[in-house]
């Protein structure tokens, strides 16, 4: 071998050497602790992971850092929770699709109480807290492929921000609180809205669209990278600011249903799956937008 083409394997070796290695998750509970329902991972200020289901529909459950599970609380009956939040003051949201209204948790209490309801909800189904508690809500009509998306004011008023929509899921706020992004998981698509000083949005336009699977949650990490969970394929992807696909992340289960960063350094996002009734977790590059800031 001459010695250009020597130099051209060793500049070859060493591009594929540092092209970086597609992450892979783990196992942080065992399988099927929480039903299939799983959803809506959320964080608090303490570092205390919380999802929707465990061991039975209609409860919410606490997760420690092992692993170990137990039910937190139980909503009223009839309803079923999806998405989870937790606001600047510590009180926790849960998104009850089933009856058609949002849950407030006061700091410190386990009492669920109804913050807003509305009889024309179809399913509320995750939710979004900009940083100045502001609350957004999607709101998918899975049976005819359309949804909309809501706003509930500090103050609890309630707003209708776009009707006429796809399946509108996902749902998260840019760290500086100035953009709201929305997924149709069946459309595929996720749209960014600029938000207005009273919470309201404009100037919507395609982030980025997929050609095959589904959308569910997603979450911002604090360098506004957007982490997308692929229901159906099996990963989470980031995607940028701009819309670019920055990375892909490989799990053990196929239908991922939302993430929450956490952990000590707000790195480790815990992915909840529907197929296996449990939760996934991997190292992300940055903290979670929320982290420490209870959001």
């Amino acid at each position: 071998m001459n010695q250009a083409n020597l130099l051209a394997f060793t500049c070859f070796l060493i591009i594929v050497g540092c092209s970086p290695a597609k992450k892979h998750s783990t196992d942080f509970t065992e399988e099927y602790v929480f039903t299939k329902g799983i959803e809506g991972p959320a964080v608090n200020a303490q570092g205390a992971l919380f999802a929707v289901n465990y061991e039975e529909e209609g409860t919410i459950g606490v997760v420690d850092p092992q692993g170990k599970g137990k039910i937190y609380l139980r909503l009223p009956k009839g309803s079923i929770g999806n998405g989870i939040r937790f606001n600047a003051q510590g009180d926790m949201f849960i998104a009850d699709y089933m009856g058609h209204k949002v849950f407030r948790v006061k700091k410190g209490s386990n009492l669920p109480e109804v913050w807003v309801q509305d009889s024309t909800f179809n399913q509320p189904n995750d939710l979004a807290i900009a940083p100045n508690n502001t609350l957004y809500l999607s709101d998918p009509n899975w049976a005819e492929g359309s949804g909309r998306i809501w706003m509930v004011a500090p103050n609890g008023k309630l707003k209708l921000l776009e009707d006429n929509m796809g399946t509108t899921n996902g749902i998260e706020v840019s760290p500086d609180g100035r953009k709201l992004y929305v997924n149709e998981s069946v459309q595929r698509k996720v749209w960014e809205y600029s938000i207005n000083a009273d919470g309201s949005v404009h100037k919507k336009k395609e982030l980025i669209s997929f050609e095959d699977e589904g959308l569910d949650g997603m979450r911002c990490d604090n360098k506004g990278n957007l982490y997308i969970t692929r229901y159906g394929k099996g990963t989470v992807v980031v995607v940028n600011k701009n819309g670019k696909i920055i990375s892909e992340v490989q799990l053990k289960g196929k239908k991922p249903s939302n993430l929450a960063f956490g952990g000590k350094d707000g790195k480790t996002c815990f992915v909840t799956m529907a197929d296996r009734g449990s939760i996934e977790t991997f190292r992300a590059d940055y903290p979670g937008r929320s982290f420490n800031k209870i959001l």
